[in-house]
Formats: structure tokens, sequence, C-alpha cells
């Protein structure tokens, strides 16, 4: 059933499809700004048509506008106002009006919102933020940027630390090559000259330099274990740079025994002990780059600890050693100790002092034996300890000495046995053959000696003349030889000596024989006596006598 406006007239035979109406007018819109600034303006769009009877329908970005508390609308729809403008509010706005089977829409209209610029911060693109201070390495490239939004664009001013002018107007600027002269608060001041705003913001800039090596400062001072402690300090010209410790290659972990300054630039090590010598190292850093030092050392002195004596270097202590006589000993004394101790051995009941790590007997002794005491010092620490080995010797009770002695002995007198006898034979040849050329030639006892012979006969004229205790009056040679005893060496004596051999008489060359004259005390042996007699001389010296050849 159709419900007909009053001012239809139709009949009962009337085509009901066939009544005919108006087309609807297309609708405008107008707006009272185009332009607001947010939150400071509102604005007003109103919907206009000739048509009656009809409906309005508004669209933002071309979907049914959504109401909310900042809008109001008229009772029939043709006035939409926008109370606080919103950024969010910009945009294009249509009215569609509706009628009876009819729909006509607007031609768009453009709100323009102002707003900006918001709250912004100083971006360091290649920086590392620290708290409220941006840290950047020397020589690097630095860029400082805002980023905020705002309409239309804003304006930018860049202002470095007291400078009241700007030296850049864009969003970002970048510092080639930074340095410490860079260092500071840089600001940014950004406008915007529709909304009348101005916002400014500030960021500082800490220049880190590129970190050197530093090195660790140790006292000079001898440090001796468990007497002293040692404070070790990391020399740095960085005052902003970090520091670490690190010990044999390890972060150090502090405790009582190691102990760390609050900014861990000193290291106390209380109570040395010898294994504290490290190596020791501090590294300083920043977030782009590090130093480590060298590492130290330390030399702690301590010992010297238990002393013990060994036989040779490879053997284990010992507290007595036997040894044969005459062989070779060798006692080693070791003790740990930083530096290396001094040794001294010292033998008991004597004064002697022997200096080194070992002591060497070439040739044991029987007074070789006893105790032997060892003492190792430290000049440093002033400490010494000491170790005792007794020595026995074994063997024979006799020594090598004594050997010696008497064999030396022996041989001398064998050999003054020797040439004793040597001379004796000698002498008693020469008198032999002496007595035989005498008996022979009895015509030469009373002869004179001839001028030649006067230097023997006168260097022998004063010699003592020999005399025969027990030699009796001559009574032949028969007598003789029973008054004599047997001569042992006659075996050797030459029965006919050659006449033509060399010789030497009183020390001179040999001259013809001249008549010797004979003291008338001596007796003259027989002729024809070829055997030696021998008789006790009273003076026993032979250097009194001449040496005679009887060669001839």
């Amino acid at each position: 059933m159709w419900s007909l406006p009053a001012a239809a007239q139709l009949t009962l035979d009337a085509n009901p499809f066939t009544a005919t109406q108006g087309l609807l007018a297309k609708p405008t819109i107008s707006i009272s700004q185009n332009t607001a600034t947010e939150q400071m303006e509102q604005v007003t769009f109103y919907c206009y048509t000739k048509d009656a009877n009809v409906t309005i329908q508004w669209f933002f970005k071309d979907v049914p506008l959504v109401f909310h508390e900042r809008m109001q609308l008229s009772t029939d729809g043709k006035n939409l106002t926008i109370l606080t403008v919103q950024r969010e509010d910009s945009g294009i706005y249509k009215c569609e009006a509706q009628g009876f089977l009819q729909v006509h829409r607007s031609d768009p209209t453009f709100l323009t919102v102002n707003y900006g610029p918001d709250p912004f911060e100083i971006k360091l693109e290649s920086g590392v933020s620290s708290g409220e201070v941006v840290e950047v390495i020397e020589g690097s490239t630095v860029t400082l940027s805002v980023d905020t939004r705002s309409h239309p664009p804003p304006d930018y001013s860049w202002f470095l630390l007291n400078n009241s002018l700007p030296f850049s107007s864009m969003r970002t600027f970048t510092i080639r090559a930074v340095s410490k002269e860079h260092e500071g608060m840089y600001r940014c001041l950004v406008s915007n000259i529709a909304t009348h705003l101005l916002r400014l913001s500030a960021l500082e800039v800490r220049v880190l330099e590129m970190l050197t090596e530093p090195h660790i400062v140790s006292p000079t001072l001898n440090l001796v274990e468990n007497a002293s402690s040692v404070t070790l300090i990391c020399q740095t010209s960085h005052k902003e740079a970090g520091v670490l410790w690190f010990l044999r290659g390890q972060a150090l972990l502090p405790n009582k025994h190691l102990v760390l300054s609050a900014n861990n630039r000193s290291l106390v090590i209380h109570g040395l002990r010898r294994d504290d010598t490290g190596p020791y190292e501090c590294e300083v850093w920043n977030w782009g780059s590090r130093a480590r030092s060298k590492a130290l050392r330390l030399t702690i002195s301590y010992g010297p600890d238990q002393v013990d004596i060994t036989r040779g270097a490879a053997s284990g202590a010992v507290s007595t050693v036997k040894a044969e006589l005459n062989s070779s000993l060798t006692l080693h004394c070791q003790a740990e100790s930083q530096p290396g101790a001094e040794f001294q051995w010292t033998l008991e009941h004597s004064t002697t002092v022997y200096m080194g790590q070992q002591l060497i007997i070439g040739t044991l002794t029987w007074e070789h034996q006893g105790v032997y005491n060892c003492m190792a010092s430290n000049p440093l620490t002033q400490l010494a300890r000491s170790a005792s080995v007794l020595v026995t010797v074994v063997g024979p009770r006799s020594s090598l000495s004594a050997r010696v002695i008497v064999g030396i002995a022996l041989g001398i007198l064998i050999f003054i046995a020797l040439t004793a006898g040597l001379g004796y034979f000698l002498y008693s040849r020469n008198a032999k053959r002496f007595s035989r050329k005498k008996a022979e030639d009895p015509v030469q006892e009373a002869a004179t000696p001839s001028s030649v012979e006067e230097p023997c006969a006168e260097s022998c004229s004063n010699w003592p003349k020999a005399m025969y205790a027990n030699l009796p009056e001559p009574q032949g040679q028969a007598g003789v030889k029973e008054m004599l005893p047997p001569d042992p060496l006659e075996q050797f004596y030459e029965k006919d000596p050659p006449s033509t051999a060399s010789g030497y008489y009183c020390n001179g060359p040999r001259k013809p024989p001249p008549t010797i004259a004979l003291d008338p005390l001596v007796p003259t042996l027989p002729k024809g006596n070829t055997e030696s007699d021998y008789e006790v001389l009273v003076n026993p010296e032979q250097n009194i006598y001449c040496q005679i050849n009887p060669s001839v």
C-alpha cells in the first residue's frame, strides 16, 4: 500500500506509476574557513539544497562521517560544526541529499588544519647516548638531525654552544672529522609561521679521543713475600675512559686480597704471595675504541725454603754419605729461593768456608770425613736455612800420601846406594890398576916428574897422605892376600887393561906416566900381584885422592 501525500490527487482508476514528481537538485557545501589552526579554531560546514523533505548525509574522505563529541549537527542535518579543530579533521568533506528514489552528493570541500611543530629531540646518527650526553669518536663524521611533525613544514635554526647566530637552517647538518673543538651543547630551534609555534631542543656532544696505550706504574722497592703490599696504578691521559684489569690474561675479579679503587685506576695487592707475580694488564676503553697496556710481572722475593743436600744434582736428599777412600765426591745443595740463594759449606771443627752450590772433593782422604753443613741465605729476604750431611770414608787404613812418601824415600835411598856403589867401584878399579903398574916398573919410583905434570903434582902435594891402619909389614904377596878378604867386585875388573885407552889424570889430559915418588911409609906391593888389595883408610874421604888411570 502506498501512502500518498495529501497534495496528490488520484482516482481509483488511475495508474500509480504514472504519477510524476520533480528531480532533486544537487546540493552545495560551504565552509566557514578552509584553513584552521589546531586546537585554536572551530569550523562550520553548511549543506544547501532547494528540495524539501530530503535527508542530509555527511561524508569525510568519501566515507560516512563518524560523529564525536567535538562535532555538532543541526536538527535538519544541514549544519555541521567542529568545535575544536584537530589535525585529524583535515581532509575532504561532502554532503549528500537523499529524496524519494533519488540521491545527490555535493562537490568536495577541503579543510586544512595547521599544526606543529611537535616536541622533538636532536638525533646523532653516528653517536651513542650516555644519559643526556652523546659520545662520538674523534676523527669520525657526525650527523645531527631533527624529526618533528608540523604543517606547514617548519623552519630550522641550529645554534652551537653560546653562539647566538644560527649556522644552519636545514633539518640535518654534518660535521666531518670531528675534534675536541666540536665538543659542546648543540641547540635546534623549529618554528611554524602558520601556527606561530616555536620548539627548541638541545643535545650535548662529547668527543672521545682515540685511546692510546696506558701503562702500569709499580713501586721500585723490594717486594718480599708476606711482608709488604703493593699498589699498581693504570696511568692514562684519557680521563673519561673506563678501566679494566686483567690477571694472567683473564678479567681480574676483586677480593680481599686484590682490591680495586672506585674508578678502577689503581689495584692494591695486600699480603704479597709468591704467586702474585702476574702478569698484570690494564685496559682503557670507551664505546668506540680500546687500548691495553703491556704486561707487567712483579718480582717477589721469598725463601730460602727447605735446604736439601744431595749426592750429585739428580739424586734425592741424603743425611749420610759413605764414599770409598781415594774416590771423588760431589755434594749438591739446593733450596727454593727468589732470588737464587747463596750457598756456603763448612766442615765441623774447621774454620774453612767453601762458597758455591756444589762441594767437590777430588780425592777423599781420612781427613775429609765428618759433618758438612750447607747454609743457604737470601740477602733480600734476610732469611737463612741450613742442612747437614755426615760423610764417612771407607777403605784400608793407609793413604795414598803415605805411599807416595815411602816410595820417594825408597827411591832416594836406592839412588844414594847406587851412586855410592858406583863411586866405590870406580875408585877400587883405579887403585888396583895403579898398584899393578907400580909393581911392574919399580924403576919409576925414583923418577922425577916432568914440568908438564907440575900442576897436578902441585895440586896433589897438599893432599893428605893415605894412611893404612890395618896393613902390617909386607911379607910377600901371599901374606897380603891372607890378610885381605876376597874382593866381591873382582869379576868385573879388566884383567889386562888396554894400553891405548885415553883418560884423565888429575882432571887433565893424560901424559906419559911420570915417576911417582911414593911416601916411604906406604908399603910397596910385590911385583906380579895382579889382584886388588883393599885396606881400611884412616881418612875415608875420596875427594882428597887423585884419580889414577892405569891405562898405560
